[in-house]
């Protein structure tokens, strides 16, 4: 049953956005499977906001699965963790898809005692209690959110025990994010469907350590089946499951307020500015598995999708495991794939090379064939307004994208740049095939601060 919008302060939806096909049809199917155990992972020190982990192993140690490897290194930073058993190597660098160069730690894979079906249960497995709760100690949650290294999963990889603790800011609502509005994606989807009770138990366990006396669950109305599964694990304990309309970008953080709680974040907020932490699904089972299992964040699931490949899945993957490895256990590419990019075709970072390392932030693995990626040549702007239209921020995508390319840093602080969430609204709409995405993400890094 849809919630009715009168039901909730917000309309459901908000103003501007796009409706770009949603192509779930290729992986929404496929039961979640578990990646065989890779030869070796590369786990970075740094796949999350804030500054990077410090190495606290030496080379040839052994290390076990879930064994501290990297120390966060300050309040926003955030710990990461071996993600098999096996024997550490020198400290290497890796450049991630989003061009960023980062230290990694290899680990070579020796014998696993989780495996398979084993390590999915390990993970999403057996009880998960909805009541009983208030036993844990607020403090203690957020440490063990903190000592697991969780990040927000839905793609920022903001450090989750940072959210938990809202300082002096008053939060009075929780919203869980099963938007997953992203095209093609569907690891959340699956989570939901297969996997709600952990989804309910973390929601439950957030809500506590930030103070929240209401949590909302919010999924687009294109997914009703995961919404009847996270309703039915959340009866009986007051979390509220509602469908939003599917448009893009949902799932971010300034829209779901609006729609669900017609609340509006202020330009360069955050949403507890207004009294909500926002968690994706994703992050608020690895909240559950962090406070009652005491088990860090080493896995997560991926989406491995697209025309591009012979066989698209939902893959429970380690993190620094390759794409390649990814792309080999679905089967392969097939022989028009064009591009690989690691997470959707909206918000995604093109792969240059299949051997980087999964991080935890990334949901999905979308390869795209040469008919999807085909694109007009570029042109000049013709002033048709379309992409402040769509801005689902009220900004100006040409004016900050003319400044970034321009480097006239006083022209982008006029018009907001660092307030651009990267969406990819306006680039999709844009007749002129400008890339402005990639204009006002290289301007946002080379801006200097004020």
């Amino acid at each position: 049953m849809t919630m009715a919008p009168e039901e909730i302060p917000g309309k459901g939806t908000f103003e501007r956005g796009v409706h770009p096909a949603g192509r779930k049809s290729y992986a929404a199917d496929t039961p979640i499977e578990v990646l065989p155990t890779p030869d070796k992972v590369e786990v970075p020190l740094l796949q999350h906001t804030g500054k990077p982990a410090e190495s606290v192993v030496k080379p040839r140690q052994e290390v076990a699965l879930g064994e501290l490897v990297g120390k966060a290194s300050g309040f926003i930073s955030a710990s990461v963790h071996a993600t098999v058993d096996g024997t550490t190597q020198a400290v290497s660098v890796a450049t991630l898809p989003n061009a960023r160069h980062v230290q990694t730690i290899p680990i070579k894979s020796g014998e696993q005692p989780l495996a398979g079906d084993a390590l999915k249960q390990d993970h999403f497995g057996g009880d998960w209690p909805s009541s009983g709760l208030e036993q844990h100690d607020v403090q203690r949650i957020r440490d063990a959110a903190a000592d697991a290294g969780i990040v927000g999963l839905g793609g920022a990889a903001f450090p989750t025990h940072v959210k938990l603790s809202p300082g002096e800011a008053k939060i009075d609502t929780l919203l869980v994010n099963g938007c997953e509005c992203e095209p093609y994606l569907t690891s959340d989807y699956r989570l939901m469907l297969e996997f709600p009770a952990p989804v309910v138990t973390g929601a439950l366990l957030a809500a506590r350590a930030c103070g929240a006396d209401r949590i909302v669950v919010a999924i687009e109305d294109n997914k009703p089946r995961a919404a009847d599964a996270v309703r039915r694990a959340a009866e009986g304990t007051g979390i509220e499951v509602v469908e939003v309309e599917t448009r893009y970008p949902m799932g971010g953080e300034r829209q779901l307020t609006v729609a669900v709680l017609d609340r509006e974040v202020p330009t360069g907020g955050l949403p507890m500015h207004v009294g909500v932490v926002v968690l994706n699904v994703s992050t608020a089972a690895a909240v559950a598995r962090a406070v009652l299992r005491g088990k860090p964040l080493t896995h997560r699931v991926v989406s491995v999708t697209g025309r591009g490949l012979k066989r698209p899945a939902n893959v429970l993957a380690p993190v620094g495991a390759s794409y390649a490895s990814l792309i080999e256990h679905c089967g392969g590419l097939t022989d028009d794939a064009a591009r690989v990019v690691a997470g959707g075709p909206m918000m995604g970072f093109a792969v240059g090379d299949t051997e980087a390392p999964l991080t935890k932030g990334i949901g999905g693995v979308t390869v795209l064939t040469r008919d999807d990626v085909r694109t007009a040549e570029e042109t000049q702007c013709v002033r048709c307004g379309r992409c402040v239209d769509v801005c689902p921020l009220h900004l100006v995508p040409t004016k900050m994208a003319l400044a970034a390319r321009n480097k006239d840093w006083e022209q982008a602080r006029r018009y907001y740049l660092t307030a651009c969430c990267e969406c990819g609204c306006c680039a999709y709409v844009c007749p002129a095939a400008i890339p402005l995405v990639q204009l006002m993400r290289a301007g946002k890094a080379e801006m200097p601060p004020e």
